[in-house]
């Protein structure tokens, strides 16, 4: 059975702050993501994250000035310190071919913790050591790239059959959950049910949505610690969506226009309101 995944679902796992929350309840999200070649992908995180609801966030990356600049209420840092982290995002923005000794080691600290783990684009290679619950989100290439490196057989991912079949397999070699992003977006987990999220406009297929994403996972994972990562993750797509639809006018059936991914997270903010109302 595949669950398809619709936005009654999603409200009941969106951060709602109450007079008895702090910026820590709220959930603290840290970030290492992005890099000298690639600092917008912290900038969107920092920014998904922020805009999300999370109470607390912290980066952690290579692209402290960008984040900062655009985020000056994010705490950066080359340590995290005794900060209470709630969710971690790492690998957006990030490649791992150019990984120093210092980077492999500092991931692998935060992938041997108990916080869960949102693991993106660079950081994907990682997956099989963790220790620590992740999600891993993929787009078919990291995905089929991701297969090889588990000694999991070649497939083809054009239909919607075995891309569910597929994220199945994969996170249950990794026991890990497995969002695999497209124009309908797979979530799977180890003995858990599919989820299929759908209706996201095709504007949001551009450069640093994923990166957007990252972000959003991380503030619903931080701010729901008791619910299972795979209906967590299917709300963080959903909202994606639903934000990126907003924002190019493609709600009701409209066309639409053109997008960049900081829209979307700045679309985050009343996609939100409007889910709450």
């Amino acid at each position: 059975m595949v669950r398809e995944w619709t936005r009654d679902d999603t409200v009941g796992l969106l951060p709602v702050p109450t007079a008895r929350d702090d910026k820590y309840t709220r959930g603290v999200v840290a970030l290492r993501t992005g890099s000298a070649a690639y600092p917008g992908a912290a900038v969107l995180g920092v920014e998904a994250a922020w805009r999300t609801g999370a109470g607390y966030v912290r980066y952690v990356g290579g692209a402290v000035d960008a984040v900062l600049a655009r985020r000056p209420e994010t705490v950066a840092g080359t340590d995290i310190g005794d900060t209470r982290v709630g969710a971690w995002v790492i690998g957006s923005g990030t490649d791992a071919a150019h990984r120093s000794d210092h980077e492999q080691a500092a991931l692998g600290h935060i992938l041997a913790g108990s916080a869960p783990v949102v693991v993106d684009a660079g950081a994907l290679d990682l997956a099989d050591a963790a220790v620590a619950p992740v999600v891993l989100t993929p787009h078919a290439g990291e995905l089929a790239r991701l297969r090889g490196m588990l000694d999991l057989p070649d497939v083809d991912l054009e239909t919607e059959d075995a891309r569910i079949a597929a994220a199945a397999e994969t996170a249950e070699r990794v026991r890990a959950t497995v969002l695999l992003k497209g124009a309908r977006t797979v979530v799977a987990g180890p003995g858990a049910e599919s989820i299929v999220v759908g209706d996201a406009p095709a504007w949001l297929a551009t450069a640093g949505t994923g990166d957007v994403l990252a972000g959003i996972l991380g503030t619903l994972l931080a701010a729901n610690p008791d619910r299972p990562h795979t209906e967590t993750a299917a709300a963080g797509a959903w909202l994606h969506g639903y934000a990126a639809a907003r924002a190019s006018g493609a709600v009701g059936g409209a066309v639409g226009h053109p997008i960049v991914a900081l829209d979307v997270a700045e679309a985050l903010p009343s996609a939100i309101a409007e889910l709450l109302s």
